[in-house]
């Protein structure tokens, strides 16, 4: 693969964020008196918090809003973000990229402030070139205004660059900007999803690729 410019998303598909996001999600719905599994609760996953919300739970947008604020007590204040682990062979290919000559970029619908302190706790940050995700107040939290905003702000070649993420997010978002997307069947994808969704490739361990990256 030529493209020089890698967008990488996070949750899904550097790390496994399971526990951290679920339990956050558990906690905001329990102070409106609703109980879930964690397991029930994996489809937060990838996608932006409020509509998520919105879709599960039927939530009205202020509901939403104020369920995120409950989310970010447990996720942020009580450390849960760092409830998370790389999923192995990360690094190593990470660290192959960089010595490659490939630029690094992060493209997530997380706040930025999260991920990058996400990224510092793995030791990950240091194969980053930039990093680019959500505000707090909400901005920029589908995944193709993110993209939008890293094409823009960091003046990426469309034609040099590809995306790898785990959702349908990732895969629209890349193509609403002109990007190809590869999609990993590691992460938090519904049967099918990617496919249905026009992923340009789809890889099911991180030794295809890297395969694919560095072909």
């Amino acid at each position: 693969m030529q493209e020089k410019c890698i967008l990488f998303d996070l949750d899904g598909t550097l790390t496994d964020p399971f526990r951290g996001i679920t339990r956050s999600v558990q906690y905001s719905l329990e102070k409106f008196g609703i109980h879930a599994g964690l397991e029930e609760l994996k489809c937060f996953i990838g996608p932006p918090l409020i509509d998520s919300y919105e879709k599960y739970f039927d939530f009205s947008e202020e509901q939403a809003k104020l369920a995120v604020g409950y989310y970010r007590e447990l996720y942020n204040d009580g450390g849960a973000k760092f409830d998370n682990r790389v999923y192995d062979g990360i690094s190593e290919m990470l660290g192959k990229l960089r010595n490659y000559g490939k630029k690094i970029i992060l493209a997530t619908s997380k706040p930025l402030i999260f991920a990058e302190q996400i990224l510092e706790h793995f030791g990950l940050q240091k194969y980053f070139d930039r990093c680019f995700g959500c505000e707090l107040d909400g901005r920029r939290t589908r995944k193709d205004e993110v993209i939008e905003y890293a094409v823009e702000q960091y003046e990426i070649n469309k034609n040099d660059a590809v995306m790898v993420g785990d959702r349908e997010q990732d895969v629209i978002g890349a193509h609403k900007n002109g990007i190809k997307c590869i999609g990993v069947r590691w992460g938090y994808a519904e049967e099918n999803e990617l496919e249905e969704s026009g992923a340009d490739w789809i890889v099911s361990t991180i030794e295809e690729l890297e395969r694919i990256l560095l072909a």
